[in-house]
């Protein structure tokens, strides 16, 4: 009996976990959801789901030690999966609830959708909803998986990567925005795709295929 990869789900006082969790297991991984630092180091993979305001998500994390853990983890090769949050926490800095620092695994930062569209018309915020994504960058989570497909988004922040190649994924909405970036063993998304049915499931699906290979 093939046995699937540890994935750590990363508990930081806030987050939509069980659902990653269940959603993960069925992708063929042991998840199990953790608080403890020495479980991240120890894990095969790592996830940081994403729900609540970028000050408050990384404010759980340095209470608890995690911030460092998932550097450490990051630095040593071990696969990551952001989700939501869990990709505007890897860039510098974040605007919500007033400048915050964040990870700084990639460079740029975590700004407001503007109040107006391109068009100058209203802009709805927060993007909440159903959104095409165009994959455009390499990275193995993204081997044979379609070049569009819809994913469900809620966010009310965007990220803005100081480095172009560092965005694999671009959706519309007010413009252009990153809705998938990756570098190295990083991988984050801004959508949810635990809640993304057929489409979520062949991200996770390719996230963890792509973990087993690193063993």
């Amino acid at each position: 009996m093939t046995v699937g990869p540890d994935v750590a789900v990363v508990d930081y006082g806030a987050g939509n976990l069980r659902s990653v969790v269940k959603a993960l297991e069925r992708s063929g991984a042991r998840a199990r959801v953790t608080r403890e630092p020495s479980e991240l180091r120890r894990a095969d993979a790592v996830v940081l789901p994403g729900a609540g305001a970028f000050a408050d998500a990384m404010a759980g994390l340095r209470a608890k030690g995690l911030d460092g853990a998932v550097r450490e983890t990051v630095a040593a090769g071990t696969p990551y999966l952001g989700l939501c949050v869990g990709l505007q926490l890897l860039f510098e800095e974040g605007d919500e609830h007033g400048p915050t620092a964040g990870l700084g695994l990639l460079r740029g930062r975590v700004e407001r959708f503007p109040e107006r569209d391109a068009a100058g018309g209203l802009l709805r915020v927060p993007h909440m909803g159903w959104n095409e994504v165009h994959f455009t960058g390499c990275h193995p989570v993204l081997e044979g998986l379609p070049e569009r497909d819809i994913f469900y988004f809620v966010h009310g922040y965007r990220a803005v990567p100081a480095r172009d190649d560092d965005t694999v994924g671009h959706t519309g909405y007010g413009g252009e925005f990153a809705a998938a970036v990756a570098r190295d063993n990083v991988f984050a998304v801004q959508f949810h795709p635990e809640k993304s049915q057929n489409s979520g499931r062949r991200l996770l699906n390719r996230f963890v295929t792509w973990v087993g290979s690193c063993d």
